[in-house]
């Protein structure tokens, strides 16, 4: 086994592979940019080099710098961990020249696999199922209407060269076709500098679903089980299980036997990745293999037992699999949420900045794989994962209420982060039912995360746990007064029924709290219902809450403002405005503040770089049209116009990098624009 391993590699896989090197006694060496100086991994590591410079192609993408840094630190081996350079073959190249190992697999591998027409081919020698289409890069729209028709509607455009939805098209009509074809080659050129698109069939409302394989250098190659990847958004999974809901026995050894055989036919060493689409009638195509770490590798490790990141390290050493295929066992079941800085209900747009407060969940069966803690920077030159969460139970009804719990006592402020939208999918029917598909997100939340309005009994928790908290710091406050409190006329009785209105949102419910002889026992009613609980003592000023509702525990985010208590629970958030019934006479007819009905600029919603301005001075505009495109975090995002209206100043280029808040572009009301035009 090795002495030392460097981590190729930053965030919360940086940190995992650290770990597992930990447990093995072997010493690790950290890279880091210049805005990574003081990140997790950097501290967890024996040892950090700096790379220099902010973006990852002066960083994390300069094979060079890596290699050298494993020379000076003594380092024996490199771990790539995903991303960044796991799957490129002249990295692979580059460290074995060097004389050192690279934990992954040959060069020869990563080239035929990260090539998708190459893959495509040798799958179909090895007789694993492909989606019908043309194995052949087309070069014009016409040609591309060609298969398109010969194999029908609708139709994928990939690109060749890369992975990670970057480039994908779907086409449903043959209008459609050109400028889809135009947008798919532009983008791959950028992300993968291989504009090559090929078509393929477009399988409507498939299941992906993956298969873990492992092969070392003695001809053993053994696959572990399946993991279900269907819930994503823009082609990236957010939500991964194993095992999959959908797949019985004689399914898993189908899939898993065309994964292994795809594995000896590339030569395969280590741990990789093929994934395929599953339709409703049983029928599974191969859609590409990953030469790599995955990200949701977790839950395979929960169900198996077994630590990826020490096989992929033995594998490298030169070491046999310690087991073969009737060996492996499938226990429990595993789900993985991935906590991303982003904002859903802006179509996911990235959210950068510090992280102000930072406080994990625990509890039975709870993993948490992370890369950032209190005072991290969330910086807009890297991807936007910042932690995974993986819960683990003896069947998928356990693990999913676990991971619901576990998320809502996920504390992460400063950056917005996708940690409620998470539960609110974990929540929703169609998920706890197991019905799941790629397009599960659009169909259910639509395309700018947009939640679905909450349960009352949902409603009522949050109200209650407001309402607890807000009167029992009010009661905290009154009792430090009570020394510098003149006694005249006897002493007051503490009264045991106390009377609130609150609105949550629009709203609005009536409460009482009824407070019991025993220490922290409640009874609360809202409006006609009533619940019994028990609050925990001493948590009024912690932003994380436990309470007992009706013999039942729950875990509440909150943040207090005043009257305000902003509280999220279950996927569902609600600013609260807690007010007594004679404040709240007085409150309910002050007048709502009117919204300014006319915008007259589009503000930039992040930090970034401009990617491409779509629009010139004088040009009308529609609500929702995209005007300038940003790229932030690896990730492309339009900035739609806010209203109908004709532009007066365009004040970018395509090269400027820009801060959340700039202006982009001035706007000329069309009422205004009209009557100049008369």
């Amino acid at each position: 086994m090795f002495r030392k391993v460097l981590v190729a590699n930053r965030g919360e896989i940086a940190v995992r592979v650290m770990r597992t090197c930990r447990r093995l006694g072997i010493r690790t060496v950290a890279v880091y940019s210049e805005p990574d100086v003081r990140s997790v991994h950097v501290k967890v590591a024996d040892e950090a080099v700096p790379l220099g410079g902010a973006t990852p192609l002066e960083s994390y993408l300069v094979g060079e710098k890596i290699v050298e840094a494993a020379r000076r630190t003594g380092a024996e081996a490199i771990h790539p961990g995903y991303g960044f350079l796991s799957e490129n073959a002249a990295f692979a190249r580059l460290v074995a020249q060097a004389g050192l190992v690279f934990v992954g697999p040959p060069a020869e591998a990563i080239t035929l696999m990260g090539d998708k027409i190459a893959a495509k081919e040798l799958a179909k020698k090895a007789r694993v199922p492909t989606v019908p289409g043309k194995e052949t890069p087309v070069r014009s729209a016409v040609e591309a209407r060609e298969i398109a028709e010969e194999i029908g509607y609708p139709v994928l455009l990939k690109p060749a060269g890369g992975g990670g939805g970057k480039g994908m098209r779907i086409v449903f009509r043959p209008e459609e076709m050109e400028d889809a074809l135009a947008a798919s080659q532009a983008e791959a050129r950028k992300a993968f500098g291989d504009d090559r698109v090929f078509v393929e069939r477009y399988v409507e409302r498939p299941r992906h679903i993956e298969i873990q394989v492992l092969a070392d250098r003695h001809g053993h190659v053994v696959s572990l089980g399946e993991r279900e990847c269907s819930v994503q958004r823009r082609y990236q999974k957010i939500i991964e299980e194993a095992p999959s809901p959908a797949v019985d026995e004689r399914l898993r050894e189908r899939m898993s036997h065309a994964a292994r055989e795809l594995a000896r036919a590339a030569g395969y060493v280590n741990a990789g990745t093929v994934e395929f689409i599953a339709d409703g009638e049983g029928s599974f195509y191969f859609l590409e293999m990953n030469t790599r770490l995955q990200v949701e590798h977790p839950v395979t490790e929960a169900v198996t037992g077994l630590d990826l990141v020490e096989l992929q390290l033995r594998v490298a050493a030169g070491e046999p699999l310690p087991f073969t295929q009737d060996d492996v066992r499938l226990r429990g079941w595993a789900i993985e949420a991935r906590v991303c800085a982003e904002s859903p209900e802006r179509g996911f747009l990235p959210s950068v900045g510090p992280i102000t407060q930072y406080e994990e969940p625990r509890g039975r069966g709870i993993r948490i794989d992370s890369g950032v803690e209190a005072g991290s920077y969330v910086s807009v030159y890297y991807d936007s994962l910042l932690a995974k969460v993986i819960a683990y139970g003896d069947s998928r009804e356990e693990a999913r209420s676990r991971l619901v719990d576990a998320l809502d006592g996920y504390l992460i402020e400063g950056p917005s982060t996708n940690i409620d939208f998470l539960s609110a999918i974990l929540e929703h029917p169609e998920f706890a039912a197991g019905n799941l598909s790629t397009d599960f997100i659009s169909r259910n939340f639509g395309d700018r995360g947009t939640l679905p309005e909450p349960p009352l009994g949902t409603l009522h928790r949050i109200v209650v746990a407001a309402v607890l908290v807000y009167h029992n710091r009010h009661v905290l406050v009154v009792e430090s007064m009570k020394p510098i409190a003149p006694h005249v006329g006897g002493v007051k009785q503490e009264r045991k029924e106390t009377r609130y209105v609150v609105k949550a949102g629009d709203p609005v419910f009536e409460v009482r709290l009824v407070r019991h002889d025993e220490p922290d026992r409640w009874t609360v009613h809202v409006d006609d219902r009533s619940y019994e609980v028990t609050t925990p003592p001493f948590e009024y000023y912690r932003r994380r809450l436990r309470l007992h509702i009706d013999g039942r525990r729950y875990r509440f985010r909150l943040q207090y403002e005043g009257n305000f208590i902003r509280t999220a629970h279950h996927g569902v958030r609600r600013t609260c405005e807690i007010y007594s019934p004679r404040e709240w006479e007085l409150v309910r007819f002050m007048p709502e503040p009117q919204a300014d009905s006319e915008v007259d600029s589009l503000v930039c919603p992040m930090p970034g770089l401009i990617v491409e301005v779509l629009v010139s001075e004088g040009e009308r505009v529609y609500a929702g049209q995209d005007l300038v495109i940003i790229e932030s975090m690896k990730m492309q995002s339009g900035v739609a116009a806010p209203r109908d209206a004709v532009v007066e100043k365009v004040r970018v280029r395509k090269g400027d990098t820009v801060n959340a808040g700039d202006v982009l572009i001035t706007f000329v009301p069309e009422r205004k624009a009209a009557a100049a035009n008369r």
